[in-house]
């Protein structure tokens, strides 16, 4: 694999805090995307006591070629204590806000839409105080699904875009450029006071102007949120880097997305879907939506 630059450097954690998350997690038999797609803000997430939790696991049914996350096991039957697992570690890690993703589930009828809701509302039941962020994946263009998981009123869905249309084919075989706009039209039309976010990785040979153009289609259909980051090969079988792209683009990037409306903009090589989700909170002060 490439050499990174020095930008993508980070510092090894520092076991006490990241081991307590570590046997919180073990000991409640829960999956995180933090570890199966091999993050590099791992440490400082952990450090800080936050994860994001991996449902419907570890097992994915589709073959992202950029992706870490194991999709050569078979999927396993939903288990139905994993939500209130989830919940107690929610409880336990004392989080003021929560991620939810999980692997792509195509096996099941609505995608895994019921199990996205009984992790909800277990976690309202047992910390009410605790904002939710659902990354979920594009359900196969099930807009019914879509809308039981919007029904159950989380604070943020996020569902990323991931590239430029051009690169498509090759990074995201199975998905959809015009699939993932829909999904997160449809979320603002379903539910205007959710909050809707998106993720690019950058890296893979897409343009600057393939960029700005997906940024103009993500605020076309309403898209509040935006995080954008460096992609870096987990192996040698994984989709090459094309090119590691300097801050100054990161930074770029970031003040164009907010001129074009979005009220958030999170850019830098290392950023990821869930990195810093908890800030939404203080875009949700700022930006206050009530259910109509």
């Amino acid at each position: 694999m490439t050499v990174k630059p020095d930008w993508l450097r980070v510092k090894a954690p520092q076991w006490e805090r990241v081991g307590n998350v570590k046997e919180t997690l073990r000991d409640l038999s829960l999956n995180t995307v933090c570890e199966e797609a091999s993050c590099p803000n791992i440490g400082e997430c952990f450090k800080a006591g936050t994860a994001t939790f991996l449902i419907m696991g570890p097992a994915c049914t589709r073959a992202c070629p950029y992706c870490d996350i194991d999709f050569e096991k078979k999927p396993q039957a939903l288990d139905p204590s994993e939500p209130a697992r989830l919940a107690e570690a929610v409880r336990r890690m004392k989080l003021n806000h929560v991620v939810i993703t999980s692997v792509n589930r195509d096996d099941l009828p609505d995608g895994g839409a019921s199990q996205f809701v009984r992790c909800i509302e277990a976690v309202r039941t047992i910390s009410p105080k605790t904002t939710i962020e659902v990354l979920i994946p594009d359900l196969c263009g099930n807009w019914e699904a879509l809308q039981i998981i919007l029904k159950a009123q989380p604070e943020v869905l996020n569902h990323n875009t991931e590239t430029v249309p051009r690169l498509y084919r090759r990074t995201r075989p199975q998905g959809d450029y015009q699939r993932t706009l829909e999904l997160l039209k449809l979320s603002r039309q379903m539910a205007p006071w959710i909050y809707t976010k998106s993720g690019i990785m950058v890296g893979l040979g897409e343009t600057d102007a393939e960029i700005r153009q997906v940024m103009q289609d993500l605020r076309g259909v309403d898209c509040d949120i935006l995080t954008i980051g460096q992609y870096l090969q987990p192996s040698q079988k994984h989709l090459k880097v094309d090119d590691f792209i300097h801050p100054e683009q990161f930074a770029a990037w970031r003040k164009y997305g907010e001129e074009i409306g979005f009220l958030q903009v999170v850019s830098s090589p290392l950023t990821r879907s869930s990195y810093h989700a908890e800030q939404v909170r203080k875009l949700m002060e700022r930006y206050p939506r009530v259910k109509s």
